[in-house]
């Protein structure tokens, strides 16, 4: 079904080795509307979804989240790259390291491991669709909040800023579906 290309949908840049951001960027990675519970959420929910384009959209941006995913691991990775075990201990990511040394891991930025109780499918595709639109907010608040803690490394800011962007942009697919799918239950059946 997928065809991966060996290239990062946006450039993962920053500008120095930073331990402090790296754990907070981690939040993206493993909490319940970073980017791994987006994509399994969105990815699981096309199923129950009434319409082509809603299944589309699910199908797309569930995909497209897998992407954000790739591209915070290797922001993650490059604000860690050479990090003395001092630097880390010095953020509180001593513990993180006494597990997985320099390893990306599923958690929040206070160390909480992604579980997939964060996952929500309903079933009911106007919840869903509500849930999911909620999520990308959830999203993009956070990233701007990201970029707040950014603000002296302007190329991880423009990173940060290209995922805050596309959640706007999925918020704006996930509201098209939900009027789809609206559309589609208010239509008249005539047999």
């Amino acid at each position: 079904m997928w065809v991966y290309e060996k290239k990062l949908q946006y450039p993962a840049k920053v500008s120095k080795k930073d331990p402090r951001m790296a754990k907070y960027l981690i939040t993206q990675y493993g909490v319940p509307d970073g980017e791994l519970a987006a994509a399994l959420r969105y990815l699981n929910q096309r199923y129950t979804m009434p319409t082509r384009q809603a299944k589309a959209v699910c199908n797309d941006i569930g995909t497209e989240e897998l992407a954000h995913l790739e591209i915070i691991a290797t922001l993650v990775y490059k604000l860690l790259k050479g990090a003395t075990l001092e630097e880390l201990k010095a953020v509180d990511l001593g513990g993180h390291y006494a597990e997985h040394d320099r390893a990306l891991f599923y958690t929040d930025a206070t160390g909480n491991p992604w579980t997939a109780t964060y996952i929500q499918a309903k079933g009911d595709p106007l919840a869903d669709l509500h849930e999911d639109m909620a999520a990308e907010q959830k999203a993009r608040a956070t990233y701007e909040w990201l970029i707040n803690e950014a603000h002296d490394d302007p190329d991880l800011v423009d990173t940060l800023r290209f995922l805050r962007e596309r959640e706007v942009v999925h918020f704006q697919r996930f509201g098209e579906a939900l009027n789809n799918v609206y559309e589609e239950a208010q239509r008249r059946r005539i047999f």
